[in-house]
């Protein structure tokens, strides 16, 4: 450097200050932004050096003219250059340097970083990402990954550069890229510079403002607020969002995010090649507004570009961190950073809870997201085809095209999938269309004015309705098809009392054969009777008309003798058994138990009453009745307490202690 002390002149001060500063811009202008300790420390070298420069022009000339003009002129030079350097940003890179391992790329308001990372659990895979800056590392959210199915090492040397192609390279020490940009840039063109936005964008673009590639077209598991996520591009499904593998591994996983191909009118969540989850079908008011804060919202649209659609997050009211991610189980979330707890809020999520999975209540089911617990039911005219509603629903009455049918509407439904688009109709126009179709189950009709080239959105089902969900936000009309119901004709009353009456008289149809039976068993005991008691009543043979000849009932003979327990058992023999008992006047007998297998019939049995009677004598056990009881015959006798013929005519098996 050249110093000041000596000069002779005004001319040759300003001169040689000037070559000063043509120093400093030739060194300040090979400085990266990011420049590590070693470069800043150049820096403030040359920063001290234009200040003693400045002091010795500011005295010399005060020597010379006694005002000091050229000396106040030098230190406002100098102040302007200081403040300039300060307002320099760490916001960009340049071809000049490369972007290494422990570097950071930070947006000018230090909202984002650029840089190399390890995930946790990981020391050595690195990878090139974008995270919240402004977020402790601790909880460090990554949003952008640029090598995430190649990652490197530390070992490699690995460096982020500008390509002479204007392309952003990722290469390691040995040549080898590892992950880059595909740009077309004119051969004219350079000068290309990095450049990390506040809102999370990376951007390579050319010095006059041409973005020639930037981080925002090329998502990978996460919407940010300002990114426009593009779903359509001239009438074909275009990005996706696609999940991490773990939260550990930022690699490809299995779930991915984007508009449907084949309708280009739903957004799908997939698990690999298979619908995981549909988030909403297109009717032209597709959005959601959450409350972030007290004081902030954040509202999730769709805009229209002409031949491009999009999908984004707008954050207002000095919201927090905003962000839309797919994480690895195939979740949508909705989150906001509070800076109170330091974590993250989830606002909004699909699937929710395990609910809402694609076909999850089955064919002519809908899952009830208005209810505290989503739960599966059955659409109007429809019920359970087991014993509940997740297995599918089946019509109560088939269709029939013979027999008519008609519309009921169902509003506040997210309408079902496997869908017929039927471009520019009226709604009357769609209700035709599906009335005149036999096969056409259910329409639904939204007015796109506001959003799409086709003024109007009409679609038709055919067949079963799969994945029909009922919401109390942004729901619309389904108007579903049913047969009508019957006529009612004699037929049909037939059918109903019938079954009625066949109810009514089962029973009583069982209670008359009960008592049939009942009456028939004892109208023959009663005849029983009466033919013992009209033999005995008319027969010449028993002498003494006016003998005292009753008949005992079967249960006072049961109580008797203690349901002929064996312990009042007083002996047995050929034809049966003999028991002690007691009357209910108190009188004591003993009761002959014909035996059932012993052949003897109504006439021996009458026969052998009459013997008994006709041989009454005061040396000789005396009948006192009898006893018919369907197939029982008993005989009752006068008890002996000091023996008789008994003793001898009969075994005594058991003493009874009176």
């Amino acid at each position: 450097m050249l110093h000041y002390c000596s000069l002779k002149s005004n001319l040759g001060k300003v001169k040689v200050f000037s070559n000063t500063l043509v120093h400093y811009t030739a060194a300040t202008s090979n400085f990266h932004p990011i420049c590590p300790f070693s470069k800043r420390v150049m820096t403030w070298t040359m920063y001290c050096t234009i200040y003693l420069d400045a002091i010795f022009f500011a005295r010399d000339s005060s020597e010379m003219n006694g005002e000091g003009t050229m000396g106040t002129i030098c230190l406002t030079v100098f102040i302007l250059l200081l403040l300039i350097c300060f307002c320099q940003s760490d916001d960009q890179l340049t071809s000049a340097r490369p972007l290494s391992p422990g570097d950071l790329l930070i947006s000018k308001n230090g909202v984002f970083a650029l840089g190399f990372f390890s995930p946790v659990g990981s020391n050595e895979s690195l990878y090139v990402g974008i995270w919240f800056h402004g977020i402790p590392k601790r909880n460090r959210t990554i949003v952008w990954v640029a090598n995430r199915d190649n990652p490197t090492t530390t070992a490699s040397t690995p460096t982020l550069a500008i390509s002479n192609s204007s392309d952003l390279v990722l290469s390691d020490s040995k040549g080898q890229t590892l992950w880059r940009t595909q740009n077309i840039v004119a051969a004219h063109d350079s000068g290309a510079f990095l450049v990390l936005r506040d809102t999370g964008n990376l951007v390579l673009q050319l010095p006059n403002t041409s973005v020639i590639w930037q981080s925002f077209d090329h998502p990978t598991d996460t919407i940010l607020p300002g990114m426009e996520f593009l779903l359509i591009h001239r009438g074909r499904a275009v990005a996706r969002l696609i999940s991490w593998r773990s939260p550990d591994d930022p690699s490809t996983g299995d779930f991915s995010f984007g508009l449907d191909p084949v309708s280009n009118l739903q957004l799908i969540i997939w698990n690999g090649a298979k619908i995981y989850c549909r988030i909403s079908v297109w009717n032209g008011v597709l959005g959601g507004m959450y409350p972030s804060s007290p004081s902030s919202m954040v509202y999730q649209t769709i805009v229209n570009k002409g031949d491009e659609f999009y999908l984004e997050i707008v954050v207002s009211g000095g919201s927090p961190y905003s962000r839309i991610m797919l994480d690895h189980t195939g979740t949508m979330k909705l989150l906001t950073w509070d800076s109170n707890s330091s974590s993250w809020t989830v606002i909004s999520e699909r699937p929710e809870g395990g609910y809402g999975l694609y076909d999850s209540c089955g064919p002519n089911g809908y899952c009830d997201f208005t209810e505290a617990a989503p739960a599966c039911h059955c659409l109007e005219g429809f019920e359970a085809v087991g014993l509940n509603s997740s297995r599918g629903c089946r019509r109560t009455e088939p269709l029939q095209c013979s027999k008519g049918s008609h519309f009921v509407a169902l509003p506040g439904m997210r309408v079902p999938d496997k869908f017929v688009l039927l471009r520019n109709r009226t709604f009357e126009q769609c209700a035709a269309e599906c009335s005149w179709n036999c096969s056409c189950t259910a329409y639904a009709y939204a007015n796109l004015s506001s959003g799409m080239a086709d003024q109007s959105r009409c679609l038709v089902w055919t067949g079963e309705l799969v994945d029909t969900w009922k919401s109390s936000n942004y729901g619309e009309v389904l108007y579903l098809r049913l047969a009508n119901p019957p006529v009612k004709t004699k037929t049909n009353l037939v059918k109903i009392v019938l079954p009625i009456t066949a109810c009514l008289l089962l029973p009583i149809c069982i209670a008359l054969v009960c008592i049939y039976k009942f009456k028939g068993k004892w109208r023959k005991e009663e005849i029983q009777k009466k033919l013992m008691l009209g033999y005995l009543g008319t027969s010449n043979e028993l002498g003494d008309k006016n003998v005292e000849f009753p008949f005992v009932s079967f249960d006072d003979i049961v109580a008797a003798t203690d349901n002929f327990s064996d312990c009042h058992m007083l002996g047995r023999g050929g034809f049966g058994k003999v028991y002690k008992g007691m009357l209910k006047g108190g009188k004591e007998v003993a009761v002959k138990r014909l035996s059932q297998g012993s052949g003897q019939g109504i006439d021996e049995f009458r026969n052998e009453v009459v013997l008994l009677v006709k041989l009454q004598h005061r040396n000789l056990v005396r009948l006192l009745g009898c006893c018919i009881h369907g197939e029982e015959k008993l005989l009752i006798y006068e008890y002996l307490p000091n023996k008789s013929l008994d003793a001898f005519l009969f075994v005594v098996t058991c003493l009874l202690n009176m």
